[in-house]
């Protein structure tokens, strides 16, 4: 059976954004995704993930340590009574010193790849889902993966709705933070049913 998921941008919407983080050590999730997490499964939702790694295609994290780290949240999540159904990311830098990350993919939010990719592996209806983010790609990846798109005011969603703006795009809501989002998602899947 189909289902719906919400997508999740991974930096400055569950987590502080810190730049290139490293290590798991250098996470910090809100306190409020464990939370929001929750209530996600809850609804009958999958919650999945969907990050930009550029930082792999420039030499500052490997890929192991990331899916390190991705597994290490999941496990966290888990402790917390939440779920993360998946993580999907990019590795990609199309000025990467190594030829196998170095290309301009159909990955890397805003195009739609993750989401794809996603949808065939969980069997996601992408229509009937939500993206939450605080990058104006994410809002973009939303748009163009037919998703209803939420834009975080945490981490860059101040400079993310100035640049939506200029672009004359609209998200469906803008939520003080992940937890506000997830109130609202709710509330209207709960209207449709």
């Amino acid at each position: 059976m189909k289902q719906k998921a919400v997508f999740l941008d991974r930096d400055g919407t569950l987590n502080k954004d810190v730049g290139y983080p490293d290590s798991f050590e250098a996470i910090e999730i809100y306190s409020y995704s464990y939370e929001a997490v929750r209530r996600i499964n809850i609804a009958g939702l999958l919650a999945v993930v969907v990050t930009n790694q550029s930082g792999i295609g420039r030499g500052l994290i490997e890929e192991e340590t990331l899916r390190e780290i991705h597994d290490k949240m999941r496990d966290l999540f888990i402790q917390n009574d939440a779920r993360l159904d998946g993580f999907y990311y990019c590795p990609h830098y199309i000025h990467s010193m190594n030829p196998i990350f170095r290309k301009d993919c159909s990955c890397r939010k805003p195009n739609p790849g993750m989401a794809l990719r996603a949808a065939e592996d969980l069997n996601i209806m992408l229509k009937e889902s939500y993206m939450v983010g605080d990058k104006a790609e994410d809002i973009e990846f939303g748009l163009n993966i037919e998703a209803t798109p939420i834009l975080l005011l945490t981490g860059h969603g101040q400079k993310a709705r100035r640049t939506l703006s200029e672009k004359s795009l609209k998200p469906d809501y803008v939520a003080k933070n992940l937890l506000d989002a997830v109130d609202w998602i709710i509330a209207k899947e709960q209207k449709i049913a």
